[in-house]
């Protein structure tokens, strides 16, 4: 069996949390609890496009927000 993250022929979903982490799946999967639709769908590499353009800072929003109030404090 493929490995369905690979496969350049289907489409898929770019897919982002409440902490703005993104992440790649398969349109065919459900989208699993906690996660949205930023993209999609669409072509693999347009997603992959789509969360490099986006996830600049691959610290989780929480960790950013900590670090401020401690920068301020």
């Amino acid at each position: 069996m493929a490995n369905p993250f690979e496969d350049k022929e289907q489409p898929y979903l770019a897919l982002v949390n409440d902490e703005g982490q993104f992440s790649l799946w398969p349109g065919f999967a459900e989208v699993p609890a906690g996660w949205a639709v930023a993209h999609g769908p669409d072509g693999r590499e347009a997603c992959l496009a789509h969360v490099n353009q986006e996830w600049t800072d691959m610290r989780p929003k929480s960790l950013v927000a900590a670090m401020t109030a401690a920068s301020v404090a």
